[in-house]
């Protein structure tokens, strides 16, 4: 019989680097890791694989979904629903696996409540600061002046979320692949206070992003 498996929660604000944290993660070569794939009515970025890094669907499908209980969150985001289907991450779950859901705090919200401590991680990743998350923003070049004020708003917002989360760990350019292994170490009941990526608190986190 499998051990139960638990739900790894990863949050952040915009411009935190989860994608880049989490791609190791999606090849399945760090087993017992898995991805719960959400669904999202936005359109698929450049590279993005329907049913790999989400399941890319209509408006009218996803309020289909909502109507008949299929998925155990959901929310908006700039303009576009994105929600976990409960189906395969129950099933994940019961064959023993971490499923990984990269969601948006307050679906991540949603998600806390349903599930028992002790089966639930969940992390917060953080750029360092404000203006590492301007420049990473602003260095995607695929960003309107609008939609990049939007979220240097919504990421003030987001950080005071991360009061939510069991972990608080930061980004710094050129270090994804440490807080990869500090995400390994924390599913695996390792201490990591005393990583430098890590913060021990929201207001150590608030005070180190507006120095």
């Amino acid at each position: 019989m499998n051990k139960r498996g638990k739900v790894l929660i990863v949050s952040g604000s915009a411009g935190s680097g989860k994608s880049t944290v989490l791609t190791p993660f999606k090849s399945g070569a760090i087993p017992p890791f898995t991805f719960s794939v959400s669904a999202t009515t936005r359109q698929p970025r450049p590279g993005e694989v329907d049913g790999r890094d989400y399941l890319f669907v209509t408006k009218e499908r996803f309020e289909e979904m909502i109507e008949k209980g299929e998925l155990i969150e959901h929310t908006v985001f700039n303009g576009n629903y994105y929600g976990t289907p409960k189906a395969p991450l129950v099933k994940q779950i019961e064959d023993g696996k971490v499923v990984i859901l990269e969601i948006e705090v307050d679906g991540a919200e949603q998600i806390m409540g349903l599930f028992d401590k002790s089966d639930l991680i969940s992390v917060f990743l953080s750029p360092p600061d404000y203006k590492t998350l301007e420049a990473r923003l602003r260095g995607r070049g695929t960003n309107t002046e609008a939609d990049i004020l939007e979220r240097l708003e919504r990421a003030k917002v987001e950080l005071e979320f991360s009061r939510l989360y069991s972990n608080i760990l930061i980004n710094y350019d050129g270090r994804a692949s440490d807080v990869t292994d500090a995400i390994v170490r924390v599913v695996n009941g390792e201490n990591v206070d005393t990583l430098d990526i890590h913060c021990k608190s929201t207001d150590a986190l608030l005070e180190k992003f507006y120095e």
